[in-house]
C-alpha cells in the first residue's frame, strides 16, 4: 500500500525539498503551507497542496481531513513549520517571545494532537519533529529560538514514551546551518521586530557576528539533501531511534554536549562563544 505523509511549512526550504523527495519516492504527499496559491508545488498525481496555518486550528483539522479524503490515510507527519527569532534577550518584547513559542512549540503540539486520533485508530504512524542544533546547544543572540527548540526536544522525547505502546513512533531531526534554505534571511524580518540592542552589547555582538560568519562558512554545502535524507530515514527505518543529527557542522558541539563531561563541554563553548572582558 502506498504510504502518505503530511508535511507542514512546504513553501520553501526543508519542507519543500522534503515534499519533492517523498513524491519522487512514490509516497503520497500532503504538502501544507499558509498560502498554497503561491506554492511552486502543484496538486496533481500523488501530491496534494493544501492550506495549513499552524496558528489556525481549524485549518489544521481541514488539512488532515483533506489528506485522508484524497489518499485514504496518513502514515507520517513532519512538523517542519517554524521560524527563528534572533536578538539580545533584553530587547525582545514579551509579545514576540509568545509568538515564537506559539509557532515553534504550541502550534507543533496542536498539529500533533490533531493527527493522533487517526494514528491511534491505525495503531501506527510516525511523527517527525524538526528541531535544530540550537535545541541542543544554547546559542547567543538566539536565546528565545533555542528555548523553543529545547522545548520541542523535551516534548518529543517524553511523547515518544507515551505513544510507543500504541505503535506510534516519534523522531527528532536536528539540523545545523543550512544557508541554502534562506532561513536566516527569512527570520531577519522577525528579528527586526525587537528594539535595537543597547550599546553595552555592541562589542559582544561584533564578536558573535564574526563567530556566526565563521560557522556559516563551515556549513555543509549539501545540508538540505542530508536533512531530507534523515527525514526519509526517520519515516521509514522502523527503528526506535529518537534523534537524527544529519549535518557535520554542528557535530563537534553535539558530541561535546552529549559525549563529554560538563567541564569539558563548558570549556569548549566558552572558547567559542565567550568574549574576554575588557
Amino acid at each position: 500500500m502506498t504510504q502518505t505523509i503530511l508535511i507542514t511549512g512546504t513553501s520553501s526550504g526543508f519542507g519543500e525539498a522534503t515534499a519533492n523527495y517523498f513524491a519522487r519516492q512514490g509516497w503520497n504527499v500532503v504538502a501544507t503551507m499558509r498560502n498554497p496559491e503561491a506554492s511552486k508545488l502543484t496538486s496533481e498525481g500523488n501530491v496534494l497542496v493544501t492550506r495549513l496555518d499552524v496558528q489556525d486550528r481549524a485549518s489544521i483539522e481541514d488539512a488532515i481531513a483533506n489528506g485522508i479524503a484524497r489518499f485514504g490515510r496518513i502514515d507520517a507527519l513532519v512538523n517542519n513549520a517554524g521560524y527563528g527569532l534572533f536578538s539580545i534577550f533584553e530587547r525582545i518584547p514579551r509579545e514576540a517571545i509568545q509568538q515564537q513559542f506559539d509557532v515553534n512549540v504550541f502550534s507543533l503540539m496542536d498539529v500533533t494532537r490533531a493527527i493522533l486520533p487517526h494514528f491511534r485508530a491505525s495503531r501506527a504512524g510516525t511523527i517527525v519533529n524538526i528541531t535544530s542544533g540550537a535545541g541542543i546547544v544554547g546559542f547567543p543572540f538566539a536565546s528565545i529560538y533555542s528555548a523553543s527548540k529545547f522545548a520541542v526536544e523535551g516534548f518529543s522525547e517524553a511523547l515518544s514514551y507515551e505513544l510507543g505502546s500504541l505503535g506510534i513512533k516519534v523522531k527528532i531531526i536536528e539540523p545545523g546551518g543550512a544557508p541554502q534554505t534562506n532561513f536566516m534571511a527569512r527570520t531577519g524580518a522577525e528579528s527586526a521586530n525587537g528594539q535595537p540592542p543597547h550599546q553595552d552589547y555592541a562589542p559582544f555582538l561584533d564578536h558573535v557576528g564574526q563567530m556566526y560568519g565563521n560557522m556559516a562558512g563551515g556549513s555543509d554545502e549539501d545540508a538540505i539533501e542530508k536533512v531530507v535524507a534523515a527525514i526519509y530515514a526517520a519515516s521509514t527505518d522502523q527503528s526506535d531511534r529518537l534523534r537524527y543529527t544529519p549535518t557535520n557542522d554542528i557535530q563537534p558541539l553535539v558530541n561535546a554536549r552529549r559525549g563529554s563531561s560538563e567541564d569539558r563541554y563548558n570549556a569548549l563553548v566558552q572558547g567559542i562563544f565567550a568574549m574576554k572582558k575588557a
